[in-house]
C-alpha cells in the first residue's frame, strides 16, 4: 500500500523543539510568553502534585498567552483541565485513561492527542490509536520524572522515531550539551524540560537550542 504510507509520512511534522513547563524559575507565565516569542511550536503544562485549581488557573493563564499564535498549548494528562481552559490538546502517558476514551469524551474537531512511549511495540501499538505525534524515550537519564524506565540511548530512540510513520517527539535528559548526538541519530524532534525551566533567561535557553536543531538538521 505504497499511496497510503507516503500520504502519513508526509503528514509528518518536523517542528524541532517542544517545551515541557514544570516549576520554571521564572515563572509559568514569563515562560510561556518566552516560548511564543521564540516561535515554539508545542508548549505542554506539566504541573504533578499540584491542587487542581492552581492547574486549573495555571492553564488558563497560558491558553490566553498562547491563543491566536502557532504555538499548540497542550495539558498533561488532565483531561477535564484540557477541556476548561481550551487548550489546543491533551498528552497522556502510558498508565493513564486511554487516548481512546479521551477522544470520546472530547471530540471537539482539531484537538491534539500526544501519547508517550517507551519501545519499539509502545511506538507500534500507538499507530492503532492514531494520536498526532508519540513521545519517544526516555533518551538520556533524567530525574524530571521518577518512573521515567531505563534511558534507550539516542540510536534506539532514532530508530523508533524513523520507523514510525506517526510525529514523533524524543524526550528525556535532554540539554544543549547532549542535543547534537540526538540530531545526528537522526530525531528531528526533541523535548525539553530542565534545559528552559532551569533558564534564569529563557529566550536565550530557547534560541540556543533552536540554533543548535537548524545547525544540525539543516546541514549539508
Amino acid at each position: 500500500m505504497p499511496p497510503a504510507c507516503g500520504l502519513i509520512i508526509a503528514m509528518k511534522e518536523h517542528f524541532g523543539l517542544y517545551l515541557i513547563l514544570t516549576d520554571p524559575v521564572v515563572g509559568y507565565e514569563a515562560c510561556a510568553k518566552a516560548a511564543v516569542d521564540c516561535g515554539v511550536r508545542y508548549l505542554q503544562l506539566r504541573m504533578k502534585d499540584t491542587p487542581r485549581t492552581a492547574v486549573l488557573e495555571t492553564a488558563r493563564a497560558l491558553r490566553a498567552i498562547t491563543r491566536d499564535t502557532p504555538t499548540r498549548f497542550i495539558v498533561n494528562d488532565d483531561l477535564a483541565v484540557a477541556i476548561e481552559s481550551d487548550a489546543d490538546g491533551l498528552h497522556l502517558g502510558q498508565g493513564d485513561p486511554s487516548l481512546a476514551e479521551a477522544r470520546k469524551i472530547w471530540n471537539t474537531s482539531g484537538k491534539l492527542f500526544g501519547l508517550s512511549t517507551h519501545n519499539t511495540e509502545q511506538a507500534r501499538q500507538a499507530l492503532e490509536l492514531s494520536p498526532e505525534y508519540i513521545g519517544v524515550g526516555p533518551v538520556f537519564p533524567t530525574p524530571t520524572k521518577a518512573n521515567a524506565g531505563s534511558a534507550l540511548g539516542p540510536e534506539e530512540v532514532g530508530r523508533i522515531v524513523q520507523a514510525t510513520p506517526l510525529t514523533a517527539v524524543a524526550i528525556g535528559g535532554i540539554d544543549a550539551e547532549n542535543l547534537p548526538a540526538l540530531l545526528e541519530a537522526g530525531i528531528g524532534n526533541f523535548c525539553v524540560v530542565r534545559a528552559v525551566n532551569d533558564a534564569t533567561n529563557p529566550v536565550t535557553a530557547i534560541r540556543n537550542l533552536q540554533t543548535i536543531w537548524k545547525n544540525c538538521h539543516f546541514k549539508t
